[in-house]
């Protein structure tokens, strides 16, 4: 165990993030695990290694792009495994295995810091640190498998912990909130983090992480509840709950206000150069590095809109990995989600005088939501596509959807970024993702939402993307839901960013959502409709089916259909891997996969 110890410290001491360079230390090759954590410049160096463990474009993050960002959902086109219903056990699991033993070098940090000899406030924040990254593996887990068995301490070989059971999603909540309210009064403001240090943890993130599991972890008990748990005996977690477990209407409550605090006091605001990038500033947000990644020649010193984030380089850590070629073609957009966006009048497609159909493939952009011309663009221009342009020749380029997706994709790629070169950072937590929390607990606790909370919240987002305010009075009018118009800002505004699978399942409305068909672009009235040139029918082995567009019912793409589907409520969470059964017998498997 001590070779292994020796190894992560090791790790530790050779990282370094995008701007710390340690020049005040001792030469790497005179630090031992006895010399080292002597002085709060070691702690500072040590928790640097946790932020190359965030979700991030590198293989080696927790997280690989294309498995953390909403493919396979309903919004896209592209139908994998998970998003079928379709995953089976496997032997082992990178997002167990990395996660653990991240959660193994953050323990390390908090015991060295017990054993710490100087005052204790030298080292407070970098303890803060470790615990904010604690709460956030621990959330990880939780999302993906429910209750596991909690590590918050260095386990030897010996230790029990390594034949114990597995801990109630109950519990790691209680522990998430624990570890986030240790750390809070130890971060520093998001004001006072100087320029070479940004991307740090700061309150505001750690309070923004804090918001995030409160709510999921309230409309999971609203709407799910117990159902994925197991009994704790035969299968599964169980369901134990920690004695004064809090209410949904509490963890609701302190969500909403949590989302205020950094609302008004973070210092934060929305990326919007619109005036500058041809109302373009939710596709050159997603893609900003130094001037040359957008026309107006803004930089990262430009973004106050990331609270937590993975920070990339051109010079010292770059992604590693072909973002742009992955996002073109595996978010290419579901019928669905292309009608999801609003018009420029604040209505959806079905209610708007200003939608324009889908005779011509530019037709549906037009008078449209922003976010349309951001987020998706024809494959050959990497513009808004001109008719004729498209051509729909069978699943493969574009999954066969007719569309492309650009949000992700590098500025000029090719030419600005060659492929894997790509360095634009990873957000995990932005501010439109806390005004979306704010408006959803409001909503969840009141059943209703004022219009001035409205304006501090969610149409902030909206004006951005060229919509108008809603109001109470505007969605009565015209026969809208608030709720639904605020789930629907959601699925927009966060697409790409590993949202979509845990509200759908937060929401207890996977089923019924993920197994329904998923669709591509209209035929029937278009030009597409009978052109050889532009559309081959064969090349398609489910055909066309009829669906309900922004002009009534049309035959369209069927790209997956629900025979091919079936999520159940026991996909909720995913299997654990067999290799940790197999060394653990008190491990138990979750519901649906023994």
């Amino acid at each position: 165990m001590k070779k292994i110890q020796l190894f992560i410290l090791s790790s530790i001491m050779l990282f370094t993030a995008c701007e710390d360079r340690f020049i005040d230390l001792e030469p790497l090759d005179a630090i031992t695990e006895a010399a080292y954590y002597k002085s709060p410049e070691h702690f500072k160096a040590a928790t640097n290694y946790f932020y190359d463990r965030l979700l991030g474009w590198k293989p080696q993050d927790i997280g690989i792009n294309a498995d953390m960002m909403d493919v396979g959902t309903d919004l896209t086109a592209l139908a994998r495994d998970y998003g079928r219903g379709t995953v089976t056990p496997s032997a082992t699991d990178d997002y167990w295995t990395k996660t653990y033993k991240a959660l193994r070098a953050v323990n390390m940090v908090l015991e060295k810091a017990d054993e710490y000899a100087g005052d204790d406030s030298e080292i407070a924040q970098y303890v803060a640190v470790a615990k904010f990254f604690r709460a956030y593996h621990h959330f990880f887990l939780l999302q993906r498998y429910g209750g596991v068995p909690i590590v918050a301490k260095v386990l030897d070989l010996d230790s029990p912990e390594l034949q114990g059971k597995r801990n109630s999603r109950y519990e790691v909540f209680a522990q998430i909130i624990k570890d986030l309210e240790e750390a809070i009064p130890d971060l520093p403001l998001e004001q006072n983090i100087p320029a070479s240090d940004k991307g740090k943890i700061s309150k505001w993130a750690a309070e923004a992480l804090k918001a995030k599991a409160l709510l999921y972890e309230a409309t999971w008990e609203m709407n799910v509840g117990e159902t994925t748990d197991g009994d704790g005996v035969i299968e599964g977690a169980g369901s134990a709950k920690p004695s004064e477990y809090p209410s949904a209407t509490e963890m609701l409550t302190e969500a909403k206000d949590l989302a205020k605090d950094i609302m008004d006091n973070g210092g934060y605001e929305l990326w919007n150069h619109n005036d500058q990038l041809s109302n373009l500033s939710n596709l050159y947000l997603f893609d900003l590095e130094d001037e040359g990644s957008n026309p107006a020649g803004l930089d990262k010193s430009t973004n106050k809109e990331y609270i937590l984030y993975s920070k990339f380089d051109f010079a010292l850590r770059q992604g590693n990995t072909n973002i742009s070629h992955t996002v073109a073609f595996y978010f290419a957009p579901s019928r669905k989600f292309m009608d999801m966006f609003l018009c420029s009048d604040g209505l959806p497609v079905d209610k708007s005088p200003l939608f324009q159909g889908y005779t011509n493939v530019s037709d549906e952009y037009k008078n449209r939501d922003y976010r349309v011309t951001s987020y998706f663009a024809d494959v050959a221009t990497w513009d808004t596509p001109a008719d004729g342009s498209v051509k729909l020749t069978g699943p493969g380029g574009q999954s066969g959807a007719g569309y492309s997706c650009r949000k992700f994709r590098s500025y000029e790629y090719g030419t600005y970024r060659a492929a894997n070169q790509e360095s634009f950072d990873y957000p995990i937590i932005r501010l439109p993702e806390i005004y979306l929390i704010y408006a959803e607990a409001l909503y969840e606790l009141n059943g209703s939402i004022t219009d001035e909370q409205l304006n501090e919240s969610i149409n902030k987002i909206k004006i951005r993307a060229g919509l108008p305010p809603l109001t109470n009075a505007f969605a009565s009018a015209n026969g809208l839901d608030v709720y639904e118009e605020i789930l629907r800002e959601r699925a927009v505004e966060l697409f790409g960013e590993n949202s979509r699978f845990n509200d759908l399942k937060r929401w207890g409305i996977a089923e019924q959502v993920l197994n329904q068909d998923v669709c591509g672009n209209v035929i029937q009235g278009t030009n597409f409709e009978g052109n050889a040139a532009l559309y081959t029918p064969s090349a398609y082995p489910y055909g066309e089916t009829v669906k309900t567009t922004g002009v009534g019912d049309r035959s369209v793409l069927l790209l997956d259909p629900a025979s091919n589907r079936n999520f159940q409520r026991t996909d909720y969470l995913y299997p654990l891997p067999l290799e940790e059964i197999n060394l653990n017998s008190n491990l138990l498997q979750n519901p649906g996969y023994n």
